[in-house]
């Protein structure tokens, strides 16, 4: 793996909402995602921070990032893209819509004895996974998690907390996706995984839309602001595509420019778009911003974010841990906020592209300038604390 941000202009960008995103944003969807949510006792808005002060030392007009480290006490957001489509799982069960069953109702004890016996299964670099244990232990159900190897063993104990069986494999991401979805067929467990193939597209959808909460949130606090450029980082594509297909749509003409940040040595969409098709990456994909490390991109994503990605960018580690720092230690007036190595990398690329001059041309391909006024998520906090204090306190990354 290099050391250099590696940028690339989408050839196949297209202005406007793809037409493959247009089921995705379906306006009773998405409300139905956000009073199921609204439904939790732990629901409440995530901050949107407005970093004025590092806005002007990296002479842009304003930078807002998204902290997810505060999503229902996990520490991440990934659990809302898991909380619907298993809320929706259910409701089918049952045959009722979801909209007639908030939270409340799928705890009680005659709703699970309807349901039966049941387990949910997933693959996960932590935090998808611990959002699908979650619910499940919420729910009464038990969940069996399976996680890559190279996953550290902080974000395997914080799924065991909760109660549910969570092991590592000895296969990257993408191999145990599949080796999972094979031993659910054989036990008939429930899977509910973001990405989809071939016969499971409805619960990869359902998370999408479940993220869709975010945005919802977002746009209610930029409160008539409208950025230029939305950094979004991208596993295997699901929470990028969802929040480029929203944005496009609210925005119409003046949608932001839509930049996909992908971690090296897993740039499925940087090389897909280099390619001209939909492309795998192979290896261990080892990156310190493990909930990026996907080889492999969602079928779903990849039909939005191939025209709807104005750029893509690869990142190495040290550009996520310098955005880890940077958010750690503010400047002036700004608020803190403890990022984790796949939730920072937004901010990090952005420094880089400002600071560095070897990304001077890179960043005027962007057109990113002084009125510039960049949106960024950070997806996740100090969701293994070690790391976050070898990278902040130490100066270290993994890599």
């Amino acid at each position: 793996m290099s050391d250099v941000l590696k940028g690339l202009l989408n050839p196949g960008f297209r202005t406007g909402l793809p037409a493959s995103g247009k089921a995705l944003v379906d306006p009773a969807a998405l409300d139905e995602a956000y009073r199921f949510h609204q439904s939790f006792p732990q629901y409440g808005p995530t901050p949107l921070r407005r970093l004025s002060a590092l806005a002007r030392h990296w002479g842009v007009a304003d930078l807002f990032v998204k902290d997810e480290s505060y999503r229902f006490g996990l520490n991440a957001f990934k659990v809302l893209g898991a909380t619907f489509a298993m809320g929706q799982v259910l409701a089918r069960r049952l045959g009722r819509s979801l909209g007639d069953l908030p939270f409340s109702v799928l705890q009680d004890p005659a709703t699970k004895k309807k349901l039966g016996p049941l387990t949910f299964a997933a693959t996960t670099d932590g935090n998808h996974g611990r959002g699908v244990a979650w619910t499940a232990a919420q729910l009464g159900f038990p969940a069996t998690i399976y996680m890559p190897k190279g996953t550290t063993a902080t974000r395997l104990e914080n799924i065991r907390k909760l109660g549910q069986s969570a092991e590592i494999t000895s296969m990257n991401y993408d191999d145990t996706v599949r080796w999972v979805a094979s031993q659910a067929r054989e036990k008939g467990w429930e899977v509910i995984q973001d990405t989809a193939w071939e016969g499971y597209v409805d619960v990869p959808r359902w998370i999408m839309q479940g993220y869709s909460t975010v945005v919802r949130e977002t746009l209610d606090q930029l409160a008539g602001v409208t950025p230029t450029h939305v950094f979004l980082q991208a596993g295997v594509g699901a929470f990028a595509a969802m929040m480029a297909a929203l944005l496009l749509d609210y925005y119409g003409v003046v949608a932001p420019r839509i930049v996909i940040l992908e971690a090296q040595p897993a740039e499925c969409f940087y090389e897909s778009i280099l390619l001209g098709k939909k492309t795998a990456v192979t290896g261990d994909l080892d990156t310190i911003m493990a909930g990026l490390a996907c080889g492999e991109p969602n079928p779903l994503a990849w039909d939005i974010l191939k025209e709807a990605g104005f750029a893509f960018l690869a990142a190495p580690n040290e550009a996520a841990a310098h955005g880890m720092r940077v958010l750690g230690n503010p400047l002036a007036e700004d608020h803190r906020i403890v990022s984790g190595e796949s939730g920072a990398v937004g901010p990090g690329v952005l420094g880089w592209l400002t600071q560095k001059p070897q990304y001077a041309d890179l960043k005027k391909s962007l057109e990113i300038g002084p009125d510039s006024r960049i949106l960024c998520f950070s997806t996740e906090g100090d969701t293994d604390p070690k790391i976050y204090r070898d990278v902040v306190w130490e100066g270290a990354y993994h890599g």
